[in-house]
């Protein structure tokens, strides 16, 4: 298996322009190189529209790159599949499942096909008694052990979040992507479920991708920031598209007070993070990138 979970190698992500002419299309991604490692808490931030969000869909499978291409363990990536799991801003729940049928609902679709239910009903009634058995366990992990029976309506946004994120977990991703997941959450709620995640991933070392438009999250979160910008300077001239303008370890200590946000440290990160990769009146050059995470 290669050392590298993901690996993104000169990928370049056009879309043609807002009236749909594929002739005059629109660079989003310049020349992305991106290796991650195993286990890796990845955070992700960027000017709106600088294509966080396509990177994330490029490696989840549901987007193809215009050129490049991105791996997972050496094999390229050429749709979804169960190796990588994802949580939206917007909870993917069914309104009309309990909490812990949603949770169980991608076992039993992977698991099971019309002939499983109309001829082998026994297999079937003990292999979801086993599966309703294991979604208990994650739902008690996430601290919804009390609420099985509830549907999506009854539960709180913080709670819906974290049975989105068991819904994922259950089916043991090597890969956790994460597209704003704490976008829709008040302050209180988000900073309870940071201290959740930080503490989900501390136990199981689990390699996870993070997208977020708030930095103070992605500084607190992350062993690893990456920083999308399309503010940049070059020899060459003007180029279209963001690239990655900042690269860096975080190596806070487990587990992580709240306090530290109010850190000197934290905040002069904050800062250098904000004058290189989302002040458009900055134009770094691409020599000077801050890349040297290892």
């Amino acid at each position: 298996m290669s050392e590298y979970v993901i690996n993104v190698e000169g990928v370049y992500q056009k879309y043609p322009d807002r009236y749909g002419k594929k002739r005059k299309m629109r660079t989003v991604l310049n020349d992305i190189n991106l290796k991650i490692r195993c286990g890796e808490f990845v955070t992700m931030v960027g000017p709106t529209g600088c294509g966080k969000s396509s990177l994330l869909r490029l490696i989840l499978g549901s987007e193809r790159p215009f050129s490049g291409k991105v791996l997972m363990n050496n094999v390229e990536i050429k749709e979804p599949d169960r190796n990588r799991g994802v949580v939206f801003q917007h909870y993917s729940l069914f309104p009309n499942l309990t909490v812990l049928e949603n949770v169980v609902f991608g076992l039993e679709l992977e698991q099971f096909d019309l002939s499983h239910r109309i001829f082998k009903r026994g297999y079937v009634e003990e292999k979801s008694k086993e599966f309703r058995e294991l979604a208990t366990d994650y739902l008690e992990k996430v601290g919804l052990g009390e609420h099985l029976d509830k549907y999506p309506h009854q539960l709180s946004g913080g709670m819906r979040q974290r049975a989105a994120i068991a819904q994922a977990m259950i089916m043991e991703p090597q890969v956790l992507l994460m597209d704003e997941p704490h976008g829709a959450l008040d302050v209180g709620t988000r900073e309870e479920m940071q201290i959740f995640l930080i503490e989900q991933w501390e136990c199981e070392k689990q390699t996870i991708i993070f997208v977020t438009h708030d930095l103070e999250e992605a500084i607190y979160l992350g062993s690893r920031i990456i920083v999308l910008s399309p503010f940049y300077s070059c020899d060459e001239g003007e180029e279209d598209g963001s690239r990655i303008v900042k690269d860096v370890p975080i190596e806070w200590p487990l587990p992580r007070p709240t306090d530290m946000k109010h850190s000197r440290e934290f905040n002069d990160l904050m800062q250098a993070i904000r004058r290189e990769g989302l002040d458009p009146g900055y134009l770094q050059h691409i020599k000077e990138f801050d890349l040297r995470h290892k």
